[in-house]
């Protein structure tokens, strides 16, 4: 087991959206070599999910999938439920740990940006967001912790990226107000703002377009292109009680991208 405070992690259940694919799939296996039991969500390949599961249940780890839309929020009291069951079925009542992973990628400039992207990348990106993290509320555990995902475009400004970098933006300023309003229950909550990571986000673009991975590479102070271990292993360590005393921050993933 990897050792970054272990004996703080005893016990713990995470609850991953998109915890199936790229960041989040390498969140819940590094927190499952940290003895982290998590609940991930997927939005519709089971394969993918079980493959994490399985992958967790090598070290010793029982955790669980379900199905989520996070851009659905008339399903999240259904969901909830279903979080119950599942936190049953793992012997327990509630769980520590959220992360508001889950998102789809937009391509949709300022001046091309339509109604109906713009409300597609909302319901995503901000409003499931904030309308699922307060239907889980009940769930967490006092003295608990929240990691919102945000995006390096929310700094910097790139081409094609308006509505979805924008979306990033409020997130960030969302996750200051949940920080301040959940402190009575001393619930810290951070977001992480990853820079291009190679995954398949986005059509997998940053991971194989050669182009692409070369020009973040020379505009990135560390030289390459960030991966899903980069970002998972940060937002683990963000969840320990070495970091209890971290909230309402931003942290920037990104190798120094664009100083």
């Amino acid at each position: 087991m990897t050792n970054v405070n272990a004996a703080s992690f005893k016990g713990k259940i995470a609850l991953i959206t998109g915890g199936s694919r790229g960041i989040g799939r390498q969140t819940a296996l590094t927190l499952a070599r940290r003895g982290v039991r998590s609940i991930i969500t997927y939005h519709s390949n089971r394969a993918e999910a079980e493959a994490v599961l399985a992958l967790s249940a090598e070290e010793g780890i029982q955790s669980e999938a379900l199905a989520l839309d996070v851009g659905a929020a008339s399903s999240f009291d259904a969901f909830t439920d279903e979080v119950r069951s599942a936190l049953s079925r793992m012997g327990a009542e509630r769980f520590d740990y959220l992360v508001n992973n889950a998102g789809t990628s937009s391509t949709a400039s300022f001046v091309e940006g339509t109604e109906a992207e713009l409300d597609a990348q909302f319901n995503v990106h901000f409003k499931g967001v904030f309308l699922l993290s307060q239907k889980l509320l009940p769930l967490i555990n006092d003295g608990g912790r929240i990691v919102n995902i945000s995006s390096g475009l929310a700094r910097f400004a790139m081409n094609n990226r308006a509505i979805y970098g924008s979306m990033k933006a409020a997130v960030e300023v969302l996750t200051r107000y949940m920080a301040l309003e959940l402190g009575p229950r001393r619930i810290a909550v951070n977001v992480v703002a990853p820079g291009p990571i190679a995954t398949d986000f986005s059509g997998a673009i940053v991971r194989d377009n050669p182009q692409v991975n070369k020009m973040i590479a020379d505009n990135t102070a560390l030289g390459r292109v960030g991966l899903p271990e980069d970002v998972g292993a940060v937002i683990a360590s963000l969840l320990s009680d070495d970091m209890g005393w971290v909230n309402a921050q931003r942290i920037e993933v990104a190798g120094g991208i664009h100083i």
